[in-house]
């Protein structure tokens, strides 16, 4: 997990302050703590549009298969359908602060190890902001 990560400072905040409240953190929360650790943390104006951030709605797909996936990244309270995907669930955890055309290896639950490719983020709530 050697890619280097942006997130927002908000998104930093708020990611830590959800972990701080999750008794008995498990080694795959642990896990997201780590990525949010070693992320550069910048100001939600300075964020490049192509980074996803939360409640980003992300493309991305899993190397070696066809299919496009699409999701929203979100908190585990506003997760309403399957177009969303929660911080807390392990692919949630690896799209956070990557950019289009970046990879990642994410070892799953099961020990699977996966490797994941964002195609596009479709909508950034930054890329709003002045």
């Amino acid at each position: 997990m050697s890619n280097s990560i942006t997130v927002t400072s908000d998104d930093y905040n708020n990611i830590c302050r959800l972990l701080d409240n999750i008794p008995n953190c498990s080694d795959e929360l642990l896990k997201l703590e780590d990525e949010i650790d070693r992320a550069l943390i910048v100001d939600a104006h300075e964020i490049d549009n192509n980074i996803v951030t939360m409640n980003s709605k992300v493309t991305f797909k899993f190397l070696g298969e066809d299919e496009q996936i699409q999701k929203v990244l979100v908190y585990p309270n506003q997760v309403k359908d399957n177009s969303h995907i929660s911080i807390l669930a392990p692919i949630g955890m690896a799209l956070i602060g990557l950019s289009v055309g970046q990879r990642i290896d994410w070892i799953l639950p099961n020990g699977n190890k996966k490797a994941i490719e964002i195609l596009d983020v479709v909508f950034q709530p930054e890329r709003n902001i002045e």
